[in-house]
């Protein structure tokens, strides 16, 4: 399987979005005090960060 660029950022927002959910969910149900809300921030930031890479797609 060959991977052209257009592979690579699907496989980074794919990466990112499980990563991004992990973190929101570590914040949820991990930690109860204020580093729930940083994990939660994190992760959402993480979201942020594959929805760039998916609209980068196609376009590099």
């Amino acid at each position: 399987m060959a991977m052209n660029k257009n592979t690579v950022l699907a496989w980074a927002t794919v990466l990112m979005i499980v990563m991004g959910v992990v973190l929101i969910l570590m914040g949820a149900y991990r930690y109860d005090d204020v580093a729930g809300w940083g994990f939660a921030t994190v992760g959402i930031g993480f979201f942020a960060i594959a929805w760039v890479f998916n609209a980068l797609k196609g376009r590099v």
